[in-house]
């Protein structure tokens, strides 16, 4: 194997897409040659940002494309112009190379985007835990304090509803069941009513007819809570006429 090919194997030796002889024979070329050097840092930074890409479906006429370009593109030896390269080893050509490269890259970018799936759903199911957990120790915090007060209502439609505040933790807890789920595209606000003026405290689950809900935010002094029927996503003031006001308990 010449100086010049040993120039070339940059990209493969990056990919590990090189034979035990020729990754041999490449590191120790590698040891004396700052270019080829910096050339293959390069490309395995550049590899290691394609495997941390996100995984997307290629078009259909990808493959074709890739194939039928590969065999024009050459890859330039580093500081050198482009020779027409001749091997000692017969006539294996740099096309198998660079069918090796592209292979290796569309395996790296494929099971990278995977990897990255995996773990992001993996981290997601994790945070959702999380917050289920606080919220879980939350609630249960306002409802053992000591100075916890309970009021119970009946709302529309037969439900029964509880609130429960504890005013040294400044905190509510709303408590309903045989709630009806709400019209299409609707969803169910809670509001705090400081004194008539309607402060958003979160949206309930929509499809639960019986859930416990910390509401969103501190007591702050309010007088009592309320719930509106809103557009998906919950709205900045109500848009509606309350289908429940509760008044906190003193």
């Amino acid at each position: 194997m010449t100086t010049t090919d040993l120039h070339r194997l940059t990209g493969a030796y990056a990919l590990h897409a090189l034979s035990d002889e020729e990754s041999t024979a490449f590191e120790r070329h590698l040891a004396g040659c700052e270019a080829c050097a910096q050339e293959t840092a390069e490309l395995r930074a550049t590899a290691a940002r394609l495997g941390l890409a996100a995984a997307a479906t290629p078009a259909p006429a990808m493959r074709e494309q890739v194939l039928r370009r590969i065999g024009t593109v050459r890859q330039d030896s580093p500081g050198e112009p482009v020779r027409t390269l001749v091997t000692r080893s017969g006539p294996r050509t740099r096309a198998v190379s660079r069918w090796a490269l592209a292979a290796c890259l569309a395996a790296a970018t494929a099971l990278g985007g995977t990897a990255v799936w995996q773990h992001q759903q993996a981290q997601d199911a994790q945070d959702r835990a999380r917050r289920a957990t606080q919220a879980t120790d939350d609630i249960a915090a306002v409802l053992t304090a000591p100075d916890a007060r309970t009021r119970a209502a009946e709302l529309n439609g037969g439900a029964t509803g509880t609130v429960v505040v504890s005013r040294a933790r400044d905190r509510a807890v709303f408590a309903v069941s045989g709630m009806a789920e709400p019209p299409s595209g609707k969803v169910y606000q809670l509001w705090f009513d400081d004194n008539g003026t309607m402060r958003s405290a979160g949206l309930m689950d929509s499809h639960r007819a019986e859930q416990t809900v910390l509401l969103q935010g501190a007591v702050d002094g309010a007088s009592g809570m309320g719930i509106t029927v809103e557009p998906g996503g919950g709205s900045k003031q109500p848009t509606s006429t309350p289908v429940a006001l509760l008044s906190f308990p003193s």
